[in-house]
């Protein structure tokens, strides 16, 4: 007996893999591009991005869905990691990033950053809003560590990260030093960098002997490699 497929279900199948491959790949609206937003990952290719000292992408950040995947069970089998970073420099900006993490993972998105020989890493110009599962992880039981967090700088004031594997939607505007973070629409941390406060704010953490983090007011945006899966998307960002 011969079986017909009807036309409808071909074109019902063919709409939502439209629908999927639409949802995986980042767009901006005409209202955005008019505000200035530009796409700094375009869901497909790792173009606009480095690795930290280095010329290309390592080769465990891979493109998963439209995302940017660290894939660790690839870096575990020869795979070369490390920190990514924008290729170009910002200082005045608003950023936008969706943000997933695996179960007791940890990352950051990590901004300021110099990518000069004399820095051994992202972090040791770059303030961080970190990135964590925070009821796993160890460091969600160290203050100023937790999701939102000005890592080790300023604690937010209460936890808004969505449950692990679940899309968290983060957001960094600078704008002549003043800084503020935003998670999942909730205001996480506001300082002034180069004023007294944000003297203080190093003083009192653990960058207080690194000379030049937090000291730059251009630099590289990036995403950082702590050896644990973590996936980013819809990354853009408009200059102020």
């Amino acid at each position: 007996m011969k079986r017909f497929i009807s036309s409808a279900l071909i074109l019902g199948v063919l709409a939502a893999s439209t629908s999927a491959y639409a949802q995986s790949t980042p767009s901006l609206s005409k209202k955005e591009k008019k505000e200035g937003w530009v796409l700094l990952f375009d869901g497909k290719t790792t173009a606009g991005w480095k690795g930290f000292k280095k010329d290309e992408v390592p080769t465990s950040w891979k493109i998963e869905d439209g995302a940017l995947f660290l894939d660790t069970d690839a870096k575990k089998a020869g795979a070369t990691g490390g920190d990514i970073i924008t290729a170009g420099e910002y200082e005045n900006y608003e950023l936008q990033i969706d943000w997933k993490i695996s179960e007791g993972g940890n990352s950051g998105i990590i901004f300021g950053v110099q990518d000069d020989a004399k820095y051994g890493a992202t972090y040791s110009t770059g303030p961080e809003m970190q990135v964590l599962d925070d009821d796993k992880h160890a460091d969600g039981k160290i203050h100023k560590h937790n999701s939102g967090d000005l890592y080790d700088l300023i604690a937010a004031p209460a936890r808004y990260t969505k449950p692990v594997g679940q899309w968290n939607t983060a957001k960094i505007i600078k704008k002549d030093g003043k800084l503020t973070l935003i998670l999942n629409g909730k205001v996480t941390a506001e300082t002034t960098m180069g004023t007294e406060e944000w003297t203080k704010l190093i003083a009192g953490s653990k960058f207080k002997t690194w000379n030049g983090f937090g000291a730059f007011s251009k630099g590289h945006i990036a995403l950082q490699d702590h050896g644990n899966k973590v996936w980013y998307k819809n990354i853009k960002l408009r200059q102020l």
